[in-house]
């Protein structure tokens, strides 16, 4: 046998942890090397994590998070008003598989956007794709897509995403356009994917801030009918740092 060329094939094929995993079994002493049945064992099981790896990688990469954040980094006290019950709802994910939606407010600087972040960052580790959408951004462009013709690509690109982070909901008034455009995305993503809201008005105050009243009605039934809320309390962070 070969094991070279063998090298070469499960490379050509892209099997690289298999082929790294192959190499290094190689280097051992003959009496060293697994046997045939944990060999396969050993060579899948490297791939398979070499694979893994790969998805969270290029997931974290497409999700634009703002922050470089996890959820072991995250604070849990009464002070906070966040508990490790609470953390560990979010870590497992299972929100996501029943389609729930995650609604993160509270006071500026109380580590809301870098909380949302870190959930992103968890569900990219678990295998869901994340998108991170800053308000503003969103909003500028919502009116780029309306001018070249390619909301209908963006919605439809939307829709397929199953963790979608919005954060500083409330900051920037919304026009009518923009929250046509968020009605049409929460409702194509209703029971079927995952949104996340971060922001510092509490949530009795997103009607007010909507607007229109209709459109503030249709719009928080799909945000809140299905969701987890997360009150963030304290000082600000940044003025502890």
């Amino acid at each position: 046998m070969n094991t070279q060329a063998t090298l070469d094939q499960l490379r050509e094929l892209k099997l690289h942890g298999m082929a790294r995993s192959y190499e290094a079994i190689l280097a051992l002493p003959i009496h060293k090397q697994p046997e045939p049945h944990a060999l396969l064992g050993q060579l899948t099981q490297h791939e398979y994590e070499h694979k893994r790896n790969q998805r969270t990688e290029t997931y974290l990469r497409l999700s634009k998070l703002r922050y470089a954040a996890s959820l072991e980094e995250v604070t849990c006290s009464e002070q906070r008003n966040f508990s490790r019950e609470q953390l560990g709802m979010i870590a497992e994910c299972s929100w996501i598989d029943r389609a729930e939606n995650l609604l993160i407010t509270g006071a500026t600087g109380c580590g809301k956007s870098y909380l949302a972040c870190a959930v992103g960052h968890q569900a990219c580790l678990m295998g869901y794709k994340t998108l991170y959408l800053n308000m503003n951004r969103f909003i500028e462009q919502i009116t780029l897509v309306k001018l070249d013709g390619t909301f209908i690509k963006l919605l439809n690109r939307l829709e397929k995403i199953p963790v979608l982070i919005f954060d500083d909901f409330g900051l920037q008034p919304l026009q009518s356009d923009v929250r046509l455009a968020l009605l049409q995305i929460l409702e194509d993503r209703y029971g079927k994917k995952s949104t996340v809201i971060a922001s510092q008005l509490p949530v009795g105050q997103w009607y007010e801030y909507l607007k229109d009243a209709t459109l503030a009605d249709a719009i928080l039934d799909r945000l809140t009918a299905r969701a987890n809320r997360i009150e963030l309390k304290g000082k600000s962070l940044r003025t502890k740092q």
